[in-house]
């Protein structure tokens, strides 16, 4: 009857480990989605902001048609892509690319710099950048901590037998690699 006891109490074990185990994974992907989620609100602060200053801009550089083309091509690519964070870091790096050539249009007309308008979609725009980057860093924190437990031992196994999988990071580029990819006429 001991025998019978100990087989017990160590299945119960089992049983209750497996248990914690896969609440911990479920808990794990949902800090992840939830993180995803902060990213998703902050780019969408970004696309809302984007028209009010490109038709800021329109009004003092109406001939630079190219570069708000480029920056609407841009958002509606960024807007509309829903596959893998690094289609999303992609698109992304591509609108902040666009965006810096119509801040560097802003250098060549002084009216425009001083426009508190302009100058006010300037601050939000940066302040939306910098909650990006927060909500990035702690998406990412959230699916390295969840890779860390798909790849650790014991946790490895539990993440096999239901199917957990580790999620991708999302990285943007250098602001070089972004710069690169748009061409600024004057």
């Amino acid at each position: 009857m001991t025998l019978l006891y100990i087989i017990l109490i160590v299945l119960a074990l089992v049983v209750i480990w497996a248990i914690a185990g896969y609440n911990s994974f479920v808990r794990l992907i949902n800090r992840a989605k939830e993180a995803w989620s902060d990213i998703e609100v902050q780019l969408k602060r970004r696309y809302d902001l984007i028209p009010n200053l490109v038709n800021t801009v329109k009004g003092y550089a109406s001939h630079e048609s190219g570069t708000f083309e480029k920056v609407t091509e841009a958002r509606t690519k960024a807007m509309a892509t829903t596959g893998t964070s690094a289609e999303h870091a992609q698109a992304e790096n591509m609108l902040t690319g666009a965006l810096k050539s119509v801040f560097a249009l802003a250098e060549a007309y002084p009216d425009l710099k001083a426009n508190t308008n302009f100058l006010e979609l300037q601050r939000e725009l940066s302040d939306t950048e910098n909650k990006i980057q927060a909500s990035r860093r702690f998406y990412n924190t959230n699916v390295r901590d969840l890779a860390i437990a798909v790849e650790s031992f014991p946790g490895n196994i539990i993440a096999k037998i239901f199917g957990f999988k580790k999620m991708e990071l999302f990285d943007l580029a250098d602001d070089d690699v972004a710069q690169k990819n748009v061409e600024v006429k004057f």
